[in-house]
């Protein structure tokens, strides 16, 4: 398990909740994800920071009524993000764009869950 200190400065606790969308007029706190990534200043992910501390690179999924889902932030070799759960791609939520989006409070992400794209607000981003 990583810890703490094994983290460099660049690792932050990002926190995404489901945005508005049909059935879901107000959002939802709870349904979302945790995530522990490397960002830039500029709040982009951090590539080349991922790569040599990609183990310590964890998502937590949250659904009501789900058991969490606990997985690793990958990167495929043509630069798309996804979370990965289980072995084979399965189970696979590839990140729309994460290379380029910035993940700032308040900001918006997308991400492809079980065939269908969800919009996620970033509520949080926090030193771990």
């Amino acid at each position: 398990m990583t810890e703490k200190k094994d983290l460099t400065a660049k690792f932050r606790h990002v926190r995404l909740e489901l945005a508005r969308e049909r059935g879901h007029p107000l959002g939802d706190s709870k349904e979302g994800y945790d995530i522990l990534m490397p960002l830039e200043d500029d709040g982009r992910v951090d590539a080349a920071e991922w790569k040599p501390h990609q183990a310590a690179c964890r998502v937590r999924r949250f659904r009501a009524g789900e058991d969490d889902r606990i997985g690793r932030l990958r990167r495929k070799p043509g630069g798309q993000w996804y979370f990965d759960y289980e072995q084979g791609d399965q189970d696979d939520e590839p990140g729309f764009r994460f290379g380029e989006e910035r993940f700032l409070t308040g900001e918006y992400v997308s991400l492809t869950s079980q065939g269908t794209m969800h919009t996620y607000r970033v509520t949080s981003v926090e030193k771990p």
